[in-house]
């Protein structure tokens, strides 16, 4: 196939004492998200969306959450294990888009160093790579701030 197109979906919750890291950035808040590995839910939604494009399985598949060798590992290995694969099938990434669901921190200030980050881990230019944000407008989990979602729609291309 020419074009492969993966997506996925990813939350964690919201937890003092945790730091937060999102995009591969640390963010200073006083919350950060609660998980196995540094609980990055931007670069989990985005690895997973590359392996879904590729038809091999999710996540947790690859990194299991139950396997003591990803305990707070930096998701950037994991996004980088997963670009691996893209290239050992054949393809290439055309474009991300990633929307970040979260009530707070705003999340426009770091959004370019986020881009930068990702297009540096999988080889490709910093405008293939789209990052927005929205609110929860205080409703439901991400409104209330319990947690944030991240969902992200990648396209491969055959190299």
């Amino acid at each position: 196939m020419k074009f492969r197109i993966g997506h996925s979906t990813d939350i964690h919750q919201l937890v003092p004492n945790r730091r937060f890291i999102l995009g591969g950035i640390t963010i200073d808040y006083e919350k950060g998200l609660l998980g196995h590995s540094d609980a990055d839910c931007l670069l989990h939604a985005v690895t997973e969306a590359m392996i879904g494009a590729l038809g091999l399985g999710d996540i947790g598949t690859h990194f299991p959450d139950t396997d003591p060798i990803y305990k707070d590992i930096d998701s950037q290995v994991l996004l980088a294990k997963a670009y691996e694969l893209i290239i050992v099938n054949g393809y290439e990434i055309n474009n991300l888009d990633c929307t970040i669901f979260a009530e707070n921190p705003k999340m426009a200030p770091y959004i370019p160093k986020m881009k930068q980050n990702i297009a540096q881990i999988l080889k490709t230019d910093v405008n293939n790579v789209n990052i927005k944000a929205t609110r929860g407008e205080k409703l439901g989990f991400i409104g209330h701030g319990e947690g944030i979602m991240c969902e992200v729609v990648v396209l491969l291309i055959k190299s």
